[in-house]
């Protein structure tokens, strides 16, 4: 009977940012996105056509969450029936009435970055933080060190759906590196240092078929570990790392059994920044359309205090 190993065992050797950009750093690869990448991104637009990524918050539809984790709900605060005859609508000088809401929402059930400090293992998060400091929200390594800095840069999309041929991708699949650089190839790009990865797999479009199938034997698509992949990753100095998919990962390796390693290997220890659950889908169409697969990205969560992470609608310019 295979044992599953443990992450200390599995990443012994994996390699660390820890400490690369100081001892109080809380941004991680993000450091890598200088104004001369930023400059480089602006350089792709030529049509000013814009793509925001985010997915609707509150789609009739459903809204595709981590399980455990239920979807926003939106409730009316004020709206024009409390004006009616015996409604409490407050009065303002000159008649003005409005209309009011709220969510309650998981802040990361959502298109939305993760903080650093959001996963870990042998009690320590990204750069060396002790996981004490997560308790009652984290001290160290939150969401809002990413939003206070903004994130962009020149980006790439990575269509692994059409680079296969699939509409989407199905429950477990995966790639690697040597995978993206094919695609890449294939439609006629360069992955170059410094680069946000953009990865299309549309799998959620199963959960808009089927909720209930979809989690049914929940084990999403996504990039798989292998220590060559964490170190090309290190050596491509990839500072973002953006999906359609929940997890941004395999849910389950299928090679050790172990859960989201790579949030491990990429995240806490190279301090590379997650962004999950974009709608990838009107972008690769147009990049399908007139072959062009790099553009400007420009994205910010929102800055929220002491979070694991925040929602965004990041925004792509070609």
């Amino acid at each position: 009977m295979t044992t599953t190993p443990d992450l200390t065992e599995l990443l012994a050797d994996s390699p660390s940012n820890w400490g690369k950009w100081g001892a109080d750093d809380e941004v991680g690869s993000l450091n890598y996105l200088t104004a001369e990448q930023v400059l480089a991104g602006v350089g792709l637009i030529r049509k000013g056509a814009l793509f925001t990524l985010q997915h609707l918050i509150g789609d009739p539809n459903g809204d595709p969450v981590w399980p455990g984790r239920s979807p926003a709900t939106r409730e009316m605060i004020l709206d024009e029936s409390h004006w009616d005859e015996g409604g409490d609508g407050p009065a303002f000088p000159g008649g003005l009435h409005y209309a009011d809401d709220k969510i309650n929402a998981f802040l990361q059930g959502s298109t939305q970055y993760d903080a650093l400090g959001h996963v870990w293992y042998d009690g320590r998060i990204y750069n060396g933080y002790d996981a004490r400091t997560t308790v009652g929200g984290l001290e160290k390594a939150s969401v809002e060190p990413i939003a206070q800095r903004g994130v962009a840069g020149r980006a790439v999309l990575l269509d692994m759906a059409r680079y296969r041929g699939a509409g989407h991708l199905g429950a477990g699949e995966t790639f690697d590196h040597t995978d993206l650089e094919k695609c890449a190839a294939a439609q006629g790009i360069e992955i170059k240092p410094r680069d946000i990865l953009v990865i299309r797999t549309n799998h959620l479009d199963l959960f808009f078929e089927d909720s209930e199938a979809f989690y049914g034997n929940f084990c999403e698509p996504g990039l798989v570990y292998s220590p060559e992949l964490v170190q090309w990753f290190q050596d491509k100095e990839i500072p973002n790392l953006v999906t359609d998919t929940i997890a941004n990962e395999v849910t389950t390796d299928p090679h050790n059994g172990v859960a989201l390693v790579l949030h491990n290997a990429l995240m806490r220890n190279l301090g590379i920044a997650f962004t999950e659950i974009c709608d990838l889908e009107k972008l690769a169409d147009d990049c399908a359309a007139d072959g062009v697969y790099e553009f400007f990205y420009v994205a910010a969560p929102l800055k929220i205090h002491r979070a694991t992470g925040a929602p965004v609608n990041p925004v792509v310019i070609k």
